[in-house]
């Protein structure tokens, strides 16, 4: 079993910046994939960024150049720093972990606003 605790949602105004972690704990050996998924309202869950255990990460569209993905394997911690916010980044971002891999986990969400 996986549980995650994001933090470091809230309101910023655009332009603004925000920083998401998410820690991972509980039993498992090893923590392979980590990434960040964002969820507007009446959109479908899509992908933010994604950071495998060596380090190699990817990226949305609409994410590079603005956010960056890291991860700290010591705490099974990975954050999202998000920078130049804009009023389109507005949705619930949930953490997700893959451990051992065959467990696939998500964390519970956290709200990101930012007003124009």
């Amino acid at each position: 079993q996986v549980q995650l605790v994001e933090s470091g949602g809230g309101l910023v105004q655009a332009g603004g910046s925000l920083r998401l972690s998410c820690a991972a704990s509980g039993s498992f050996f090893s923590i392979n994939d980590m990434g960040w998924y964002r969820q507007a309202p009446g959109k479908q869950r899509e992908l933010v960024a994604h950071i495998i255990s060596g380090g190699s990460t990817n990226y949305a569209d609409s994410a590079k150049g603005r956010f960056t993905i890291s991860r700290d394997n010591a705490k099974n911690t990975v954050y999202l720093q998000m920078n130049t916010l804009i009023p389109e980044d507005s949705a619930v971002y949930y953490c997700y972990v893959r451990a051992d891999w065959t467990l696939n986990c998500w964390g519970q969400g956290t709200q990101v606003t930012v007003s124009s």
